[in-house]
């Protein structure tokens, strides 16, 4: 089930500190999950990472050129959990 993150903030070496709605928080390392590649190659810069922010309307976080992360990705982090992994939907010809 999908937690909304409802703060974030940067605590350094592209590291952030999180809380979800259900009260649940800890600190993510974004090293270990995003390659800084295409689209997150720019927050390789720790002045553009360290502006990450809430998207209260996704429910998740983003940086300033749009870059974002599932944040059900996140709350597997937070709480020690696996990486959730969804099955790929094929549509038919």
């Amino acid at each position: 089930m999908l937690k909304d993150i409802v703060f974030v903030e940067p605590v350094g070496d592209y590291r952030i500190k999180l809380r979800f709605e259900d009260g649940a928080e800890g600190i993510v390392d974004v090293s270990e999950i995003v390659p800084f590649e295409g689209i997150f190659s720019a927050l390789r810069d720790n002045n553009a990472f360290n502006k990450v922010r809430l998207n209260n309307e996704l429910g998740t976080i983003e940086w300033e050129n749009g870059a974002d992360l599932d944040p059900d990705v996140l709350y597997s982090k937070v709480i020690g959990n696996p990486i959730p992994r969804y099955p790929v939907c094929i549509q038919a010809e």
